[in-house]
């Protein structure tokens, strides 16, 4: 069974950076990609980034292309999502989610299988 747990949400200022990490086990994720939502209060899950298990260009919204940047450690089963400038409406619970194989619709929450439990952004103004 696919493990998705995600760690390093927190409290930070406006401008600040912080990295959100997502950890993976339990499958086989070569022929995945892993993207990032996040969903604040009163607001539908929006798709923020993804990334193809097997390496290249990452997907990511227009809302923080420029500013938030994600990677992959194939070595650690790990993806991360760097978030710099950080901005009052980035606060959202942000989650971490791998698609099925051979996925290519990566800003649809449909291609996404497996979730994790999510981590807290707050950004305060």
């Amino acid at each position: 069974q696919v493990q998705l747990v995600e760690s390093g949400g927190g409290l930070v200022q406006t401008g600040d950076s912080l990295r959100l990490s997502c950890a993976a086990s339990g499958g086989t994720f070569n022929t995945r990609a892993v993207g990032w939502f996040r969903q604040a209060p009163g607001k539908e899950r929006e798709f923020v980034a993804a990334i193809r298990w097997r390496g290249g260009t990452p997907y990511y919204a227009d809302s923080v292309k420029g500013r938030f940047v994600a990677s992959r450690d194939n070595a650690k089963n790990a993806v991360y999502l760097q978030m710099n400038s950080l901005k009052p409406e980035d606060t959202a619970v942000y989650y971490c989610a791998a698609t099925g194989p051979y996925t290519s619709d990566f800003e649809s929450r449909g291609a996404y299988a497996y979730w994790g439990q999510g981590t807290q952004v707050t950004v305060s103004s």
